[in-house]
């Protein structure tokens, strides 16, 4: 017995010299990837002084590009929150038909590009699109408009909270909520006061996943945007915009803001990943 165990750490156990190794290959990797990058960003967005960065940021067009930013992510990560929860509510909790073409299709924007998602809201509501002449006569204006900007964020980022929700409510189970409803409590009572302390954390961390990318997207709105100054350009746009205009400094200063975004959503997602480790290792002792 004791032979074998020495001949099964000989074949498990890593030399010196390959742990070393890959640590070597991983931490250059994360240098090149990740640090260079940052650091490049930071410096050209400082290359002028303070001064020139915070009266890059106090550009009138950049400002709306903030509050647009800050705007549309408000919006669609709300929307998208009561969508997750409620999808994955009906998929973990109930059996029905046309479930797993549901599980499918909120899968769908991982599949699909940014801006085949963008150009095909183009055709539904643009003014050639299929809608476009109704809403027209209806003065209603949906692309190369916060609503167009509002809906293409809502496609790419709502698989985020419902994707982090179904395993957690599969494992967790029906058990806690039956209980509840024998015992004479409603349905919003048990919603309340069981579901949502089950997944509480698994919550946060796709609302979290859901802001990050509400705030970064870039493909889906620029298609839709129309790149109109101080009206529909995001911050993502902004940046491109500025650089393209050889306005370094202030592209530099924007791209720090999503750059610090995130930064504050790794060490977020950090401790949200412990906590929700933890809810998953409780789900499954239960």
């Amino acid at each position: 017995m004791a032979h074998e165990a020495r001949q099964y750490d000989r074949v498990v156990s890593e030399t010196p010299f390959a742990r070393r190794s890959l640590i070597t290959i991983t931490l250059l990797f994360l240098l090149v990837i990740l640090v260079l990058p940052l650091a490049a960003v930071f410096t050209e967005a400082f290359r002028k002084g303070v001064p020139a960065f915070l009266e890059s940021l106090g550009d009138p067009e950049t400002f709306s590009a903030i509050r647009l930013t800050l705007l549309v992510a408000g919006i669609s990560v709300p929307l998208n929150l009561v969508f997750g929860v409620a999808a994955a509510w009906a998929i973990a909790k109930f059996e029905f038909k046309g479930k797993a073409l549901l599980s499918t299709l909120i899968d769908l924007p991982f599949s699909v590009s940014p801006v085949i998602s963008g150009l095909v809201f183009v055709m539904l509501f643009g003014a050639q699109g299929y809608f476009g002449e109704y809403l027209q006569q209806a003065g209603v204006q949906i692309i190369f408009a916060v609503p167009g900007l509002v809906l293409a964020t809502i496609f790419v980022t709502f698989p985020f909270v419902a994707r982090e929700l179904i395993p957690l409510m599969q494992e967790q189970g029906s058990a806690d909520e039956e209980a509840a409803l024998s015992l004479g409590a409603s349905g919003w009572q048990t919603f309340w006061h069981v579901t949502l302390p089950n997944i509480k954390w698994g919550l946060l961390y796709g609302v979290l996943l859901c802001n990050a990318r509400a705030m970064g997207e870039f493909g889906a709105v620029s298609v839709v945007s129309g790149h109109i100054r101080g009206q529909t350009n995001t911050m993502p746009l902004q940046v491109e915009i500025l650089y393209n205009e050889y306005n370094f400094v202030a592209a530099f200063a924007v791209a720090t803001l999503l750059a610090l975004l995130a930064l504050v959503t790794l060490v977020l997602k950090s401790v949200l990943e412990y906590r929700y480790s933890d809810e998953l290792s409780a789900s499954r002792r239960h």
